[in-house]
């Protein structure tokens, strides 16, 4: 088989970039790439042109170190939000889709020591996605409840490991 490849396209995003996901935070059905990093406290955001080509980054603040992101709707209004586990500061942020691709500024919750892995699904049965972290220092698993409008309960934790 013979394979062509165009010349590549090289965008800026923060400091030391450590986890992405794509999905559509801008509701036209493109897919958009979500990053976070972890030298500089933020995640960023490339909104896809349609074209093979993405948008300039937009950059939101969020916890210290992140090291995973995830998005889901945690809010119900039908646009996917941004949840960040920061293992630098034990918290997950969490960032509300205000629309057209842009994002609230982050709410933190409480975790566990040093979360590096970030997951959001039903936990409890009741239709709103919740919070799970995976925290490495304290050997804990924490859970966030979706209590609507993107508000999360304080975190219930389960030793691991």
């Amino acid at each position: 088989l013979n394979s062509i490849f165009l010349t590549e396209t090289i965008y800026s995003v923060g400091l030391r970039p450590y986890a992405v996901v794509v999905a559509d935070v801008n509701s036209d059905t493109k897919p958009d790439i979500v990053i976070a990093n972890q030298g500089s406290e933020t995640v960023s955001i490339l909104l896809n042109k349609g074209n093979g080509n993405f948008s300039p980054q937009t950059i939101y603040s969020v916890g210290l170190r992140p090291y995973s992101v995830a998005v889901a709707d945690v809010n119900s209004d039908n646009q996917p939000d941004i949840i960040i586990a920061n293992s630098g500061s034990n918290s997950s942020s969490v960032l509300l889709n205000a629309g057209n691709g842009t994002f609230s500024p982050q709410v933190a919750f409480a975790v566990g020591s040093s979360p590096d892995s970030v997951a959001v699904v039903d936990v409890n049965n009741d239709n709103k996605p919740d919070i799970v972290t995976v925290n490495v220092k304290s050997s804990t698993v924490s859970i966030l409840l979706n209590i609507g409008n993107g508000t999360f309960s304080s975190q219930i934790t389960y030793s691991v490991g």
